[in-house]
């Protein structure tokens, strides 16, 4: 039964009756009012009036043309607090006799925008590009197809050489296929060619570790247009190795999302429990680990949680997903057509009598007693120069050691580190006793109250006391 009909069950008895409407409403249950209202339908209308009205839309009375007025304000460059708004909007509405809105009801008109378009007004379309933009996610088809390689500061403070706190940074090469970090480098200072290519190196010739299976030479390596990858070194590297460098799109970060993603696991699982982590709340915390005791906690961390546990988007570990079913990489003849390729170029050098001379420090090996007074060049890995390799008219000759520090490792940093304080030393030496010889400034008398500069010129016409 329609809601008309029922209603007009009730109003029948006193159209047709006669009853009273007040009985009629005390039977049925209702209010005396909405019978009354029921019965004045009714007799205006007959049963088509007792069909319920449907309600008015409640919503915001506001003339149109004053509501594009406020969503032009609030996409307006400088971006306006709704209060601002609301003072143009009543101002405006004042002016043109529109009904007036409330600060509520130009709240509202702001909030329904689409937050894509204030995105674009307000901030760009670059901004509007990474936040509403769809994208596309390209994977490898392969172990070892696609490499990427990016550099990230670490949260965290370490010892120096010189006992100073340091940021350190990091440097990783991910394949894409696996999700397996084939290789990093941690390090202090700015990211450079070197510092990539010794991330390279670890990524391509096999690592002793059991848990770290990944090497070989990619087929492309995918990176930014930073200085480093951008380098003449590299793109030599490349064309020696075989392989092709893609850089990404200037200005578009989700294309290395998957590598930015590894450095966001390490910085909240590993680093945050180790010493020395930076957190809002304590930016300057105190140093303990050195460089190399956050170089092994990484790798640790790397080879023995991350490669051995789930991907969530893979379903299986890292190290599975390479290995597959069983394939080779492609490697390069011997580690030292390796190194040649991506270790450092120091400048010629002549090996003396008593060696190779590099960095303050000498150098020696039997095998260079045959090319005393030869010009050699040197290449050396910066993390450790307590050895170096020579190599005599392209060819690889062989690796010579510092006698003092055959049994240590000692970085380049160090030696440059110790040299820089060093000077710094002997420089307060030297002004110190600069300042023991230097002759003091004579102050003025007590009683001499005219300065030099004020005093009157003494007369050039000379006079007598008997002239008096």
């Amino acid at each position: 039964m329609s809601i008309a009909a029922t209603r007009w069950q009730v109003v029948r008895r006193h159209a047709e009756d006669g009853e009273s409407l007040t009985q009629i409403a005390q039977d049925a249950g209702l209010a005396l009012r909405t019978v009354q209202r029921w019965n004045a339908a009714y007799r205006r209308d007959g049963i088509a009036g007792l069909t319920p009205v449907e309600p008015l839309k409640r919503g915001r009375r506001t003339h149109p043309d004053l509501q594009a007025f406020i969503e032009g304000l609030a996409l307006s460059k400088p971006r306006r607090s709704i209060a601002a708004i609301a003072r143009k909007a009543q101002t405006k509405a004042t002016q043109q006799g529109w009904p007036m809105v409330s600060y509520t009801t130009v709240r509202s008109i702001v909030g329904s925008l689409d937050p894509g378009m204030v995105m674009l007004a307000h901030h760009g379309p670059v901004a509007y590009r990474d936040h509403f933009e769809l994208v596309w996610r390209h994977r490898a088809e392969r172990a070892n197809e696609t490499w990427q390689a990016d550099h990230t500061q670490l949260d965290i403070l370490i010892v120096d050489a010189n006992h100073q706190p340091v940021r350190p940074w990091l440097t990783v090469i991910l394949d894409d296929y696996s999700r397996a970090v084939c290789g990093y480098m941690v390090f202090v200072g700015a990211p450079s060619a070197l510092n990539t290519a010794l991330a390279l190196r670890q990524g391509i010739w096999p690592k002793n570790h059991p848990n770290w299976p990944m090497c070989g030479i990619p087929d492309v390596l995918y990176v930014d247009h930073g200085p480093d990858f951008t380098s003449g070194h590299l793109a030599q590297t490349a064309r020696d190795l075989h392989f092709e460098i893609i850089y990404s799109t200037v200005a578009r970060p989700q294309g290395r999302g998957k590598i930015e993603r590894i450095f966001g696991t390490l910085n909240t699982e590993l680093l945050a429990e180790l010493p020395g982590y930076i957190t809002d709340g304590h930016r300057h915390p105190t140093p303990v680990l050195t460089l190399a005791e956050l170089d092994a906690a990484i790798g640790a961390f790397i080879a023995e949680n991350y490669h051995q546990r789930d991907h969530p988007e893979l379903d299986q570990t890292p190290q599975q997903v390479w290995l597959g079913d069983g394939w080779l990489p492609r490697l390069p003849e011997s580690i030292d057509e390796l190194n040649l390729l991506l270790l450092s170029v120091a400048k010629h050098r002549i090996v003396r009598r008593d060696g190779v001379h590099f960095q303050g420090l000498r150098y020696v090996s039997p095998l260079l007693a045959a090319y005393v007074k030869e010009p050699v060049v040197i290449r050396y890995d910066p993390r450790d120069i307590s050895e170096i390799r020579v190599f005599h008219k392209d060819q690889y000759l062989c690796k010579a050691v510092d006698p003092d520090h055959a049994n240590a490792t000692v970085s380049l940093k160090d030696v440059q580190t110790a040299r820089a304080a060093r000077r710094h030393e002997l420089r307060g030496q030297i002004n110190q006793r600069i300042a023991v010889v230097a002759e003091p400034q004579h102050t003025s008398a007590p009683n001499q109250t005219t300065p030099v500069a004020s005093r009157p010129k003494t007369p050039k016409l000379r006079t007598y006391f008997e002239d008096d």
